[in-house]
């Protein structure tokens, strides 16, 4: 994702690379040098960035938005998997400047959200599963986004579901409880799926990411938006 967005936004009108990390020694990312983490504090001194686009892990990128905050740039982050103290960290540095966090940076997954809230509230009896797919290398499951749409089902719905990873050996199933399952597989960019049954039919609702380009763009998109806002906590459907 890190290639993605540096090569996407050196081909991007108005927008410029001034400086991009790693936490190991790569080479040069389309004529951009990707230097060591450890001088991010400087770099951002030294170049002043408007905004730092972050796809990591948790740990890199909790330091990477503290890094931002004392620096006073923006932050648009990517990465998922987040534990309840670095998320504070995250919303602490959200008090000094404007932070955009979320789990699919994809137009096509904010359109699926949406769909899917309306859908889970007009069939409230409707027995729900959940499939995400991704390449065999994804260190995190279920995936960010899948998170997100469950949070999308308890919101909507009058008790917060049961969460039910896969299923092995005698599993009948509870009332209002969600399925979920997680495949790994070959190079799959990203799918997710919806399935409602009931009163004798079926809903499916899918989103499949055929390219990684479309997650850096949109972050993009949302470095963008995100320039010269306030302070605070910002998701991506916010920008849309």
């Amino acid at each position: 994702m890190g290639r993605e967005v540096i090569e996407a936004a050196t081909d991007r009108q108005g927008m410029e690379v001034v400086l991009a990390i790693n936490r190991t020694d790569v080479g040069p990312v389309a004529g951009h040098t990707v230097e060591d983490e450890a001088e991010l504090p400087r770099l951002l001194d030294d170049r002043d960035p408007d905004v730092l686009v972050d796809f990591t892990l948790p740990d890199p990128s909790t330091r990477y938005v503290e890094a931002c905050a004392d620096a006073g740039v923006a932050a648009v982050i990517g990465t998922t998997g987040f534990s309840e103290s670095q998320l504070e960290v995250i919303a602490d540095a959200a008090e000094s400047v404007p932070v955009l966090r979320a789990s699919n940076f994809a137009r096509g997954v904010m359109a699926l959200r949406r769909v899917i809230r309306e859908a889970v509230e007009t069939l409230p009896e409707y027995d729900i599963e959940l499939t995400e797919t991704h390449h065999n290398r994804k260190r995190d499951a279920p995936s960010g986004t899948a998170l997100t749409i469950l949070d999308d089902i308890d919101s909507v719905r009058d008790e917060a579901a049961d969460r039910v990873h896969g299923r092995e050996g005698e599993q009948p199933r509870e009332d209002g409880e969600v399925g979920v399952h997680a495949r790994r597989a070959g190079d799959v960019t990203g799918e997710h799926e919806l399935l409602l049954a009931g009163n004798h039919e079926i809903l499916t609702l899918t989103h499949r990411a055929e390219s990684r380009g479309v997650f850096a763009a949109g972050a993009l998109d949302a470095a963008d938006w995100l320039v010269g806002r306030p302070a605070g906590e910002y998701d991506f459907e916010d920008t849309i």
